[in-house]
Protein backbone atom coordinates (compact mmCIF):
# COMPACT_ATOMS: atom_id res chain seq x y z
CA UNK A 1 0.00 0.00 0.00
CA UNK A 2 1.40 3.25 -0.81
CA UNK A 3 1.27 6.78 1.64
CA UNK A 4 -1.51 8.44 -0.49
CA UNK A 5 -4.25 4.95 -0.06
CA UNK A 6 -3.02 5.08 3.28
CA UNK A 7 -3.71 8.36 3.63
CA UNK A 8 -7.12 8.11 2.14
CA UNK A 9 -7.71 5.30 4.64
CA UNK A 10 -7.25 7.56 7.58
CA UNK A 11 -9.22 10.42 6.31
CA UNK A 12 -12.27 8.13 6.06
CA UNK A 13 -11.29 6.66 9.58
CA UNK A 14 -10.91 10.19 11.06
CA UNK A 15 -14.03 11.78 9.64
CA UNK A 16 -16.05 8.48 10.77
CA UNK A 17 -14.28 9.16 14.56
CA UNK A 18 -15.46 12.72 14.37
CA UNK A 19 -18.80 11.96 13.95
CA UNK A 20 -18.95 9.40 16.55
CA UNK A 21 -16.96 12.34 18.54
CA UNK A 22 -13.76 9.48 18.76
CA UNK A 23 -11.85 11.47 16.28
CA UNK A 24 -8.09 10.50 18.16
CA UNK A 25 -9.21 6.91 18.95
CA UNK A 26 -9.81 6.56 15.31
CA UNK A 27 -6.24 7.59 14.57
CA UNK A 28 -4.67 5.38 17.13
CA UNK A 29 -7.06 2.46 15.30
CA UNK A 30 -5.13 3.19 12.48
CA UNK A 31 -1.79 2.93 13.50
CA UNK A 32 -2.78 -0.28 15.50
CA UNK A 33 -4.34 -1.65 12.32
CA UNK A 34 -1.66 -0.65 9.51
CA UNK A 35 0.93 -0.11 12.04
CA UNK A 36 2.78 -3.49 10.19
CA UNK A 37 2.12 -2.29 6.80
CA UNK A 38 3.83 1.16 7.72
CA UNK A 39 7.23 -0.33 9.35
CA UNK A 40 7.17 -2.87 6.83
CA UNK A 41 7.62 -0.74 4.27
CA UNK A 42 9.34 2.41 5.54
CA UNK A 43 6.11 4.50 4.98
CA UNK A 44 6.31 7.98 6.32
CA UNK A 45 3.68 8.95 8.34
CA UNK A 46 3.95 12.61 7.72
CA UNK A 47 3.21 12.05 4.38
CA UNK A 48 0.44 9.67 5.25
CA UNK A 49 -0.91 12.46 7.36
CA UNK A 50 -0.61 15.20 4.42
CA UNK A 51 -2.53 12.85 2.04
CA UNK A 52 -5.49 12.64 4.52
CA UNK A 53 -5.77 16.35 4.93
CA UNK A 54 -5.80 16.36 8.71
CA UNK A 55 -3.17 18.51 11.03
CA UNK A 56 0.36 17.23 11.00
CA UNK A 57 0.07 17.32 14.81
CA UNK A 58 -1.82 13.98 14.78
CA UNK A 59 1.56 12.41 13.67
CA UNK A 60 2.26 11.55 17.62
CA UNK A 61 -1.18 9.80 17.74
CA UNK A 62 -0.49 7.48 14.86
CA UNK A 63 2.63 7.05 16.29
CA UNK A 64 0.86 6.30 19.86
CA UNK A 65 -1.70 3.63 18.01
CA UNK A 66 1.54 1.89 16.24
CA UNK A 67 3.22 1.50 19.33
CA UNK A 68 0.19 -0.12 20.35
CA UNK A 69 0.18 -2.45 17.89
CA UNK A 70 2.41 -4.98 19.35
CA UNK A 71 0.25 -5.16 22.68
CA UNK A 72 -3.43 -4.89 20.91
CA UNK A 73 -5.46 -6.95 19.34
CA UNK A 74 -8.09 -6.04 17.21
CA UNK A 75 -12.20 -7.09 17.55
Amino acid sequence: MTEYELGQILKEMYKKGVRMKEGAAHIHLFGIKYADEIRNNRLSIKEIIKYAGISSSYNVEVNKGINLAKYVVLK
